[in-house]
């Protein structure tokens, strides 16, 4: 995949990068079926931001998924959550834990239970790397998590750059920021266990550390806090500020993590870690077949721009709304107030935890496989390339208007092959539970 992204929109017309993702596609085409078109729950706001709920202030604890975290800060986008030491190649990493392929573990610490990343390693060896940890002494560690020595890490030091194209998307150029070293894999196993965690490193060395540019941390980290020695008898969390990523589930707004990615472009635009073995995670197009690791994520390539444009979405959009080619950090407020106000890419996702169906609520995985629409020119003249918020919305549309949806270029749609790490959150309006409209026979709906 070394073109990435690039790769799927050869001969694509820059021209048509004018719009996005067809709601009114679902009236003008699957109304007759009885289906009415999607919307979010809850409006955040004027614009872009409408529809994406609560965008300001502190998010309810009661919205929350990942338990574990700290605090979400909507006014500044991020979401903070305990970070752990680690090392990797004689030196100080620093990591998060997101998911738990053990339901009982992960409800322990408070993660997201993800039990089909106990399949990552068929067929992928090096997409779980097995982590030792020590043995503390009493003197050592009176109450907090043991260290935990990985393989390998990320490198960090490289400079992401992304100089946007005529149209904003396709860029003229980019260069990842975040590179996977030898042996790095966020997914990882413990020593004589066997149960797979989600931890991603997203910092290396003791610091000072550099949240502007990103030379020892991943692009998204805004602010680190290592808790100094604890007093007796007291436990002090060291945490992480990282920003957040706004998407859909089921017609409600979600908060989601990305972290890392197997596409040098998607790295890029999702500000991850560029970990190539991922693209050899089980497996591709495999969802909730046997066997697989994945879940599903629908974005969009040519989707509407504009910051008070409420069915804004897509690649275009968070390059020319969400300031893409900037490093995102605490005091670049145009960037955060860009992608707070809708300048996000707006993914709509699969499954997800609060689902009230336990088949999908425990389908959830955050290894999701990128199904990437592109709208066709009728869709675009014709005014349905609204925002999307729905995946059987997307999965009806697919299968009954290829006139409208299409792959990248013209394809047929389905998986691109471009795997991306994203923990799921919480929900900024209510919590998603049922898709919005039932699929249509014949569409890619998830296998019984």
């Amino acid at each position: 995949m070394g073109q990435g992204v690039l790769h799927y929109l050869r001969g694509y017309r820059l021209g048509l990068f004018a719009g996005l993702v067809a709601l009114a596609a679902l009236v003008a085409g699957l109304i007759l079926r009885g289906m009415g078109p999607a919307a979010a729950a809850s409006d955040g706001g004027p614009g872009g931001a409408s529809g994406l709920g609560q965008s300001s202030g502190l998010l309810p604890t009661e919205n929350l998924v990942l338990e574990s975290a700290l605090q979400v800060d909507l006014t500044h986008e991020t979401v903070r959550l305990p970070l752990y030491k680690g090392t990797a190649n004689g030196h100080t990493v620093w990591f998060i834990l997101t998911e738990s392929s053990d339901q009982g573990l992960a409800k322990n610490s408070g993660l997201n239970y993800a039990p089909k990343l106990a399949n990552i390693a068929n067929g992928c060896p090096d997409c779980v790397q097995t982590v030792t940890q020590e043995q503390p002494t009493p003197d050592q560690n009176k109450f907090g998590q043991a260290v935990i020595h990985f393989q390998g890490e990320p490198d960090f030091s490289p400079t992401r750059t992304l100089v946007p194209g005529p149209n904003g998307f396709p860029p003229a150029s980019f260069s990842v920021g975040a590179v996977a070293g030898k042996g790095y894999s966020p997914f990882i196993r413990i020593e004589g266990t066997s149960v797979v965690y989600n931890a991603p490193i997203v910092a290396t060395g003791d610091g000072p550390f550099d949240v502007v540019h990103h030379t020892n941390t991943g692009d998204r980290v805004l602010g680190i806090h290592i808790a100094p020695q604890a007093p007796p008898g007291q436990y002090f969390d060291s945490w992480v500020d990282l920003l957040l990523v706004k998407g859909f589930d089921a017609g409600q707004p979600i908060l989601y993590l990305s972290t890392e990615a197997d596409d040098p472009l998607a790295s890029v635009l999702e500000r991850s870690t560029y970990v190539p073995a991922l693209a050899r995670a089980s497996y591709t197009g495999g969802d909730d077949f046997l066997g697989s690791a994945r879940e599903r994520l629908f974005g969009f390539i040519n989707g509407q721009t504009g910051p008070n444009n409420r069915n804004a979405q897509g690649f275009v959009n968070i390059v020319e709304d969400g300031h893409a080619s900037e490093d995102a950090s605490a005091g670049n407020t145009a960037l955060i107030n860009g992608l707070r106000n809708g300048g996000d890419l707006l993914n709509v996702f699969g499954d997800f935890p609060t689902l009230k169906d336990p088949r999908h609520a425990d389908a959830y995985s955050p290894l999701w496989d990128a199904q990437l629409g592109q709208w066709t020119q009728k869709a675009i003249d014709q005014g349905l390339n609204k925002r999307q918020i729905d995946e059987n919305v997307v999965f009806n549309l697919a299968a009954t208007r290829p006139d409208l949806l299409t792959g990248p270029g013209g394809a047929a749609y389905g998986t691109v092959g471009i795997d991306i790490n994203c923990a799921v959150i919480g929900f900024t309006a209510k919590a998603p539970t049922a898709n919005l409209v039932a699929p249509v026979p014949n569409s890619q709906f998830p296998p019984r």
